[in-house]
């Protein structure tokens, strides 16, 4: 394998799943750290929009290739890498999967990314207050209709893997919808909404804090990490 750099930041949501699934396959990388705050946002350098002309994070570059986008970097990883498999084998249960990633990367993270977070801030004039009532809303929508999708699967009786909770979203061991979650919950807690109305996501969050390739990607592990952001 080449050697791997990910432009990374401690408390992107994106990068942190990338970080995840580099540590589940036991593959090596070196963090290149890119800080969405200092000076303006270090992602607007001349540099790094060379890099990636949306100027976010993670980037993933293996020798002369650059990839972008957390989901399409982990489904390569995927591909190059297949164990520990992310996904299922059998193609329902690997559309499952994929739809509940989905259902947090596409629908719950938009929403709250720091892009959206700045503009209410900068242009739509919420202070501190406003823009953590406008984060846990969407949390709590994206929440409520995960949570029953993950009680529904535990009473399922077509499939074993899923009708036994096995601390994972899906099935018995990690995936890429537990890649998805992990880091959104991690950012619902640091804006200080209630996700004790939750108690599957809760489960599977402390589940899987307690394994050590989430518990290497946590932001408080990056050499970035400072208490304040």
């Amino acid at each position: 394998m080449q050697a791997v750099k990910l432009y990374t930041y401690c408390r992107s949501s994106a990068a942190y799943r990338v970080r995840i699934a580099l540590n589940l396959k036991g593959l090596d990388y070196h963090s290149e750290y890119i800080h969405l705050l200092k000076g303006g946002g270090e992602q607007f350098s001349a540099a790094y929009r060379a890099l990636n002309p949306q100027m976010l994070v993670p980037s993933y570059c293996e020798g002369e290739q650059t990839l972008t986008q957390s989901l399409a970097i982990i489904e390569y990883l995927e591909e190059r890498h297949p164990h520990p498999a992310l996904l299922p084998q059998e193609p329902q249960a690997r559309a499952q999967v994929r739809s509940l990633a989905l259902s947090i990367a596409c629908d719950i993270h938009p929403l709250d990314n720091l892009r959206v977070l700045r503009y209410l801030e900068q242009h739509l004039g919420l202070d501190k207050a406003g823009r953590e009532r406008w984060y846990c809303h969407w949390i709590d929508e994206g929440f409520s209709a995960l949570e029953a999708r993950l009680v529904a699967q535990r009473g399922a009786d077509t499939d074993p893997g899923v009708g036994t909770d096995g601390g994972y979203c899906y099935g018995y061991q990690a995936s890429l919808a537990d890649i998805c979650l992990i880091p959104q919950v991690y950012n619902a807690l640091r804006f200080n909404c209630d996700i004790s109305v939750y108690p599957t996501i809760q489960r599977i969050y402390q589940h899987c804090k307690g394994l050590t390739a989430f518990q290497q990607a946590a932001p408080e592990q990056q050499a970035d990490f400072v208490e304040s952001p």
